[in-house]
């Protein structure tokens, strides 16, 4: 039990950690006179860093279920 714990703090970290490493969405100014639309690079870096944030979310969630279980008969 107490190794799924370690886990969930793990993937908590590793989450917020590419959640980070992400560049925002927001255009900012520069969506006014159409500029932040010519800097399109790094797709493949973009969507690699969402797909990983993606799956470390789901494993989070499912794990913090997981982890709920041996208190949900206290409810």
């Amino acid at each position: 039990m107490m190794a799924l714990w370690i886990m969930q703090a793990i993937i908590a970290a590793a989450l917020i950690t590419f959640i980070m490493l992400q560049s925002p969405k927001g255009e900012g100014l520069g969506a006014i006179g159409g500029t932040a639309t010519i800097f399109k690079v790094q797709k493949k870096k973009e969507k690699l860093l969402r797909n990983i944030s993606l799956v470390l979310a789901i494993a989070f969630v499912m794990l913090s279920l997981v982890l709920l279980l041996p208190f949900a008969r206290y409810v």
